[in-house]
């Protein structure tokens, strides 16, 4: 049986989870390794898939070819069974005609007997015999009489043999008759076994398609997400080495616009504003290119989306999923509304966002199809979505 391996590399559970928070060099470190660990973890899995993929061809070609051959048996037995069925009636015409020849031999056998009596009526070789009237025509009697029994058992013998014979041969054909349509019932119980396990086969090869196609889209986005985060990463180092005085203080929370922005990258931002005029706001950027660690309107990844969405609407929120996955309160996807965030399992867990709204419908940058609105009923979606929403207000 075909073991479908490559699902096990969706579980959230093999992938890092970055604590909540402000972004720093060593969270970003470690993420990205992580990233890198997955990475190699998917490609060793596409590769375990494809080899299954060729196994499942070679005997899905092997399942075809028995196929073929029952198709082929099949097709000579019933052949063999028409011209058995035919013969049949020819040879019972052959024994019904025997049968006459027999009867019209007797008849002659008995007109033999009666051209030797004087009269009518039953008599028996003896009374024939001594009914001679000279010794020359004893002789005479005896020859014939004689003649006659041999020549009557001789044919008596001919006709049963090859009476016989017939029936033998009648008996041959419906042996054989039975043995084809035994066989064609076996082969029939095969082809139903074959077709059974080509359907099977094609079941299973949907399957692997399909986690092919998930391993490969996870391999993608953690390609994108290793190049954000290597973005991330030599930004911070950058930042860190122009930091050679002291640790600089916490901001203050207030209501300067500078402040909102500190507040935006630490992930605590907390403004005022209507989660409907972020919609709107997100709106009016789809088909904007996805770009990795994209915050503006020129390109966006999915958390700089969301997070430049709701600051549109005067909601500071993080820029990132690290910091995002933990913003505003958690509630049930069951009691979701427009302008809550939903999350997606994906290079790691709660790996993607975007902005719901309503109906399974959530507005977000798509590493393939950048700012667009997707359906999260959708096999890939739903597969990647474990009911994880936060409100941000």
């Amino acid at each position: 049986m075909i073991s479908f391996t490559a699902g096990v590399v969706l579980a959230g559970s093999l992938f890092f989870t970055a604590p909540a928070g402000a972004e720093k060099l060593q969270d970003v470190q470690d993420e990205r390794s992580a990233v890198k660990t997955n990475l190699s973890e998917a490609e060793e899995q596409i590769a375990d898939v494809m080899a299954e993929l060729e196994e499942l061809n070679e005997k899905i070609d092997s399942v075809n070819e028995a196929l073929n051959k029952n198709q082929e048996k099949m097709k000579k037995t019933k052949e063999q069974i028409a011209v058995a069925k035919e013969e049949i009636p020819a040879i019972d015409a052959e024994v019904e005609e025997l049968e006459k020849k027999i009867e019209k031999r007797k008849e002659i056998m008995k007109d033999r007997i009666v051209s030797l009596q004087k009269s009518g009526g039953d008599v028996s070789f003896l009374d024939v015999i001594f009914g001679a009237e000279s010794f020359s025509d004893l002789v005479t009697r005896v020859s014939a009489v004689s003649k006659i029994a041999e020549s009557d058992e001789k044919l008596v013998t001919q006709q049963e043999a090859n009476k016989n014979e017939l029936e033998q041969k009648k008996k041959e054909k419906k042996e054989k008759l039975e043995e084809l349509k035994a066989m064609k019932v076996e082969l029939d119980g095969m082809k139903e076994t074959i077709l059974a396990q080509k359907e099977q086969n094609e079941v299973d090869k949907q399957k692997l398609k399909e986690n092919q196609e998930n391993l490969q889209n996870m391999k993608a986005e953690l390609k994108n997400k290793d190049q954000s985060l290597a973005s991330i990463e030599q930004e911070l180092k950058s930042r860190e080495s122009s930091q050679t005085s002291a640790a600089p203080s916490a901001p203050s929370v207030s209501s300067s616009s500078s402040d909102d922005e500190n507040l935006k990258q630490l992930g605590k931002g907390t403004g005022g504003g209507d989660v409907s005029a972020a919609i709107n706001a997100g709106y009016t950027q789809t088909g904007t290119p996805y770009v990795v660690a994209g915050k503006g309107p020129g390109g966006f990844d999915c958390s700089g989306f969301v997070s430049w969405a709701f600051g549109q609407a005067g909601i500071s929120i993080p820029s990132s999923t690290a910091a995002l996955q933990s913003t505003g309160k958690k509630v049930s996807y069951s009691d979701a509304k427009p302008g809550d965030l939903v999350f997606f399992n994906t290079y790691k867990t709660n790996g993607h966002v975007g902005i719901y709204l309503g109906n399974g419908k959530f507005l977000g940058a798509q590493n393939k199809s950048g700012v667009a609105v997707a359906d999260m009923n959708s096999s890939y979606w739903s597969s990647h979505f474990a009911g994880h929403v936060r409100r941000v207000r």
